[in-house]
């Protein structure tokens, strides 16, 4: 993948554009904030938290990195891989912005890097509240060609310039799709994927005594947007041992929903065959 270092990052305490100076990025009123060893940046002031380690726990982050690298998730990958290198290549820009907003330990920017070998070159930042998602995701850069740029922050808060994207992805996250809004340039492209109405429904018939009934209200178009696509991902997959099946439960927000009978049946479970279900947005900024 060719790929250009992603610079236009801004002050979270003024706004104002970070410029990077030896291992850290500073702003004009002198506000600077260091490149970790591994290779991030933390982006969040303390009264951006709500909490003193916000965000995936460590556990949970290295749950769903092993889940996702086993390819369960690979069709959606691909799915969004495929509509952000259409656009690519019909944006006149010399290289192609993309931010993953809650990127956790990194999947899905990954695989775009991996698909996009013919590509005009892109510049990648992923972005997440939680510090072990971010580590986890620098960690695993080819340090003598990094791909990507990480950062610990908020979507609510997005360190970034205004108007210097060229897409947004946000994957099963939080989404602020006003902050979408003001970091994309005009026709920019966000990506959106959240759980459609029978993912995961095996488990959670495991790990819950009923299921609330499915929202059937139609979804908005976020202010600052037009849409151009719906995509319905629905496909099974196949867990096999118990080590799989903690890994999809721990990387879920079920963990802490459920029950402790219903994650002690989850957990006796040897084998689940699951549906994944999926839908895919695409919209324009207006």
């Amino acid at each position: 993948m060719n790929s250009t270092p992603f610079q236009a990052l801004a002050c979270p305490l003024d706004g104002e554009p970070l410029h990077l100076a030896g291992s850290a990025w500073r702003c004009a009123a002198g506000h600077s904030f260091d490149v970790a060893k591994q290779g991030y940046v933390n982006l969040l002031p303390v009264q951006q938290k709500r909490s003193t380690d916000p965000g995936d726990s460590k556990p949970m982050v290295a749950a769903r990195q092993r889940f996702l690298e086993a390819g369960y998730y690979q069709p959606i990958a691909q799915a969004v891989s495929k509509h952000l290198l259409s656009h690519a290549e019909v944006r006149s820009a010399s290289s192609f912005g993309c931010l993953d907003a809650g990127c956790g330990e990194g999947y899905y920017l990954r695989e775009l890097s991996r698909a996009a070998l013919n590509s005009r070159p892109l510049s990648l930042v992923g972005l997440d509240i939680s510090k072990w998602a971010v580590l986890a995701a620098a960690k695993q850069d080819d340090k003598k060609m990094p791909h990507c740029s990480w950062v610990v922050g908020s979507n609510a808060h997005l360190p970034v310039q205004t108007a210097t994207l060229d897409s947004v992805l946000c994957m099963f996250g939080f989404p602020v799709h006003h902050e979408f809004a003001r970091v994309l340039k005009p026709s920019g492209l966000l990506v959106q994927v959240e759980a459609g109405a029978g993912h995961l429904r095996e488990l959670r018939e495991v790990i819950y005594p009923t299921l609330k009934p499915d929202p059937t209200s139609e979804r908005k178009v976020p202010e600052g947007f037009v849409q151009l696509q719906t995509e319905s991902l629905s496909y099974q997959i196949a867990l096999e041992g118990q080590d799989s099946i903690g890994d999809l439960l721990a990387m879920t927000p079920h963990l802490y929903r459920a029950s402790q009978e219903g994650r002690a049946r989850a957990a006796a479970l040897d084998a689940l065959t699951l549906t994944v279900d999926a839908r895919l947005m695409i919209y324009e900024r207006s």
